[in-house]
Order: structure tokens, then sequence, then C-alpha cells
């Protein structure tokens, strides 16, 4: 896999996505002959609150989801990003389910893509394959309850630098992660002007720096340690339950 460009690589014909790549050869032969590929492009929605659940994304390479939840003065909240280590939609369920949250591209690039129909057919028929998909589920959940934890306990400076980094562990990029100011801004819960100033004040420091549409990490170890440890705690409960999966920046680099 090219991590810097996000392009769709194989490995026994199989998408850079970490999730379908932990699937046995057989289970992976079930699902094979539907999964079609897609180029989505940043802010492309996949789902609405309320829409029907039919398709299964899985981001590849470099692509980033993410999960928008509305509120009631007109702002969207994201609570998790999903990159190759996982899919959004119809994870877990039967049928048809209605969306809870706005699901859209964070970072552009190719996505793997299966009907729920046909990923469920598939799991009746292997329970190792169901059996994956229900610990890709369970650590879908840790994350979200981390994040709950995260946004109630940890400072907006904290959770900056944990968003940045686990941007850079997504994508596999070195330095650099394709976030406005204002995409940032949603990722924290606060206003365009509250983001720059936390911002700057990494740049003061020497951990980062800005261009236009992206922000430069000088300092990764600096920022580290200006991180919440909640990152750390998700990929300690993937590697217990899917060792492997979870994207770890430079080791992952490359063979993923």
């Amino acid at each position: 896999m090219d991590a810097r460009t996000g392009k769709v690589t194989e490995v026994d014909n199989r998408p850079a996505n970490n999730l379908l790549r932990r699937l046995s050869p057989a289970d992976y032969a079930l699902l094979a002959p539907s999964i079609a590929f897609e180029n989505a492009v940043a802010n492309d929605l996949l789902y609405n609150p309320g829409d029907h659940v039919q398709v299964v994304h899985f981001p590849c390479g470099a692509s980033l989801a993410t999960f928008l939840v509305p509120n009631e003065d007109g702002r969207d909240v994201e609570t998790i990003l999903v990159g190759r280590e996982g899919a959004v939609g119809g994870i877990v369920s039967d049928g048809f389910l209605p969306a809870y949250t706005r699901i859209c591209v964070k970072f552009g690039g190719p996505f793997a893509r299966i009907h729920v129909g046909k990923l469920e057919a598939a799991k009746l028929r292997s329970p190792s394959l169901r059996n994956i998909f229900a610990r890709y589920a369970d650590c879908l959940l840790a994350q979200i309850f981390q994040s709950t934890a995260c946004n109630a306990i940890h400072s907006i400076e904290q959770r900056t630098a944990k968003w940045i980094l686990a941007a850079l562990e997504r994508t596999g990029d070195e330095n650099r992660v394709p976030l406005t100011h204002e995409q940032l801004a949603t990722l924290l819960g606060v206003g365009r002007s509250y983001a720059s100033r936390i911002l700057q004040s990494f740049k003061a420091e020497g951990i980062l720096d800005t261009r236009r549409g992206s922000i430069l990490v000088r300092d990764r170890h600096g920022l580290r340690l200006r991180a919440c440890l909640c990152n750390d705690a998700v990929k300690t409960h993937f590697e217990e339950v899917l060792r492997g999966v979870y994207p770890t920046g430079e080791a992952d680099r490359g063979s993923a």
C-alpha cells in the first residue's frame, strides 16, 4: 500500500483496508465478488440521520470517514474517525436499519464498498467472518466510549493533539495532515477562532506549522506529550481484540 497517495494496492488482490486484510482467504473469497471500488472526495456524504443503511464502506489507504452528530444549534460535532482499520455502515445489523449520525468522507481517496445484504449472506455462511465483524463492532464501540470520556475530561489542547496524531496514524504520513482550521474546529466542537488560537499556541512552541489546507507536525514527540492517552487506550483494545488491524503510524506505513 502507498499510504501517502492512498492508492489501492493489492495483497492477494485485496484492497488496502486492514479489516479486509485480516480475513482468512476463504472468508475474503466470500466477499470479493461483491466488493466494488470508488474514489471519494472530502465532504462526500455517505449517510444522513434516518437514511436506510444499505452499503458498508471500507476506507482504503489514507482515506478517512467521520461520524458527525447534528445538534439543535445547527452545528455538527465529530465523534470518531474511521480509516483503513475499519468500516462504516451496517457492521452488525441485519436488514436496513436507519443511520443515527451523519457519516461523511473526511479525507478523500479510495473506498471499497459492499451491499449490506451481501455481507449478511456471507456472515451466515461463515462463523469466523461473523466473528471478525463482531470483534470490529466491539472495537468501534470502545472508540466511541473513549471519545465520550475524552470530551468530558480532557482539555481542548489535549484533544487537538490527539486528533492530529490519530489522523497521522491513519493516513500514514510522516508529518502532514490535510486538515483545515474549520475542520479541526468541527472535530473539537468549538468555534473556528478558538481552534485557530490553539494552533497558534502549538506553532509558538515549535510543535507544528500550518499551510493552506493542512497542518505540518514539526515535533511529533512534543505533540504526543501534549495529547491525552485516549488514542493509546483505543489502540490497546484493538490489539487485544483484533491484533494488527489498527494503524500504527511508521510501523504500518507501506504494509497495510
